[in-house]
């Protein structure tokens, strides 16, 4: 319906054309045909719930809407181009708005195997776990799935009840990819091949993100520079001090870079270097213009200073004050390894856990960063832009 018909019958009213002829008609089958094909193909290519199955949404729409392109390209029948093009942008939003705003208040039954490493799950929300007593298919008959921690040693009839589950037809998780999907966290006690796969992500998405990220900002300059001066003129007249704020942070490789954003804090001493670089619930410092400008994330507009300069991307791990860095890399394991990505203005932990300064909270905060770095790709990245836009409107992990 979204992704079909609403193009054709914006035909008339909305767009230019009539909805009987060839070219329109075709459209719409072609929208129907592509529709199908990538609803298909998520089913065939990504069958664990949560998180992890909203990174099929954008590649498997394009590889259905790019099957029929090629049919009329190929076929030369005619076809109406803003058709297909409306088609393709509805079908990819309309999911996103239903995985964004939907799917993820679903809650699933999951039957538990009780062996090896699957005692955690059960602190994960938004899903009724079930604690297998025995195994008996009949125990889990009102389960969605099971899962099983498939490196325990299981018993003999545990194991023959998963032969038996699968031959049934049955979904059967393994536990670490079950928990990474539904929680969009990578926990990691030792950082080896066996978690990621590979230490270093793509490379050849790494430099096209940062020329994808140059460009998209040029363009929005002409935009951006009349909004920050009107913002530079309210931050002059809230309050005394600069109107841009500038600190040294850790960047792409663990080099230092200045970041830049409109200045939110009036300028109060605080003898402690560390107390200084975070910022507390109900912060005193802050301004009545900084509140309202961190709500809505426009302080950190300048920082398309830092994307100019290929320091910084749109999206990816938030890039931390260089005290902080130090003293957070002396407390946690392997905090450093975020560092191999560019930082972002937006992350995947921000529009998941919102701001964290404590040690302990940032320690989950590194979770967040390790999946976004495992699954490093355009499909995670629109996910986060569409997931930035609920936080901004909902003021969501602001301080």
């Amino acid at each position: 319906m979204i992704g079909a018909l609403l193009p054709w019958l914006a035909r008339g009213p909305l767009l230019p054309g009539t909805l009987i002829e060839p070219a329109t008609v075709n459209a719409l089958s072609a929208n129907i045909v592509a529709v199908v094909i990538a609803f298909w193909t998520r089913l065939s290519i990504e069958t664990y719930p949560g998180i992890r199955r909203s990174l099929v949404i954008l590649p498997s729409a394009l590889s259905g809407h790019g099957i029929v392109i090629v049919w009329f390209v190929l076929t030369r029948f005619p076809y109406d181009r803003i058709g297909l093009a409306g088609g393709f942008a509805l079908h990819v939003a309309w999911l996103y708005f239903l995985y964004i705003f939907a799917e993820r208040r679903l809650r699933r039954r999951i039957a538990i195997v009780p062996f090896g490493t699957t005692a955690g799950l059960v602190k994960i929300p938004g899903v009724d776990w079930h604690m297998m007593k025995r195994p008996q298919l009949h125990d889990t008959r009102s389960c969605s799935a099971i899962v099983a921690d498939f490196s325990a040693e299981l018993p003999d009839e545990w194991e023959a009840f998963l032969a038996d589950a699968a031959l049934a037809g049955r979904m059967v998780y393994q536990v670490k990819q079950l928990s990474e999907s539904l929680t969009g966290r990578v926990e990691l006690e030792h950082l080896s091949e066996n978690s990621f796969g590979s230490l270093l992500p793509a490379r050849g998405y790494f430099y096209l993100k940062g020329a994808a990220d140059f460009l998209f900002a040029l363009l929005l300059l002409p935009l951006v520079v009349p909004l920050a001066a009107i913002v530079a003129v309210a931050v002059r007249l809230d309050s005394r001090g600069p109107i841009l704020f500038r600190q040294k942070r850790v960047g792409h490789a663990g080099r230092p870079i200045i970041v830049y954003k409109f200045r939110t804090m009036r300028g109060v001493e605080v003898p402690d270097e560390r107390a200084a670089a975070m910022t507390q619930d109900q912060d005193g410092r802050i301004t009545e213009v900084g509140r309202i400008l961190r709500k809505l994330r426009i302080d950190e507009l300048p920082q398309i200073i830092n994307i100019l300069k290929w320091e910084m991307s749109w999206i990816g791990p938030r890039p931390e004050a260089q005290v902080l860095s130090i003293w957070y890399t002396s407390e946690i394991p392997f905090y450093r390894y975020r560092h191999v990505v560019k930082p972002g203005i937006s992350g995947w932990a921000q529009v998941n856990q919102g701001h964290v300064a404590e040690v302990g909270e940032v320690h989950e905060k590194l979770h967040y960063d390790f999946y976004y770095i495992k699954y490093f790709s355009p499909w995670l990245d629109v996910l986060i832009f569409f997931r930035t836009i609920k936080t901004i409107l909902t003021g969501f992990g602001s301080r």
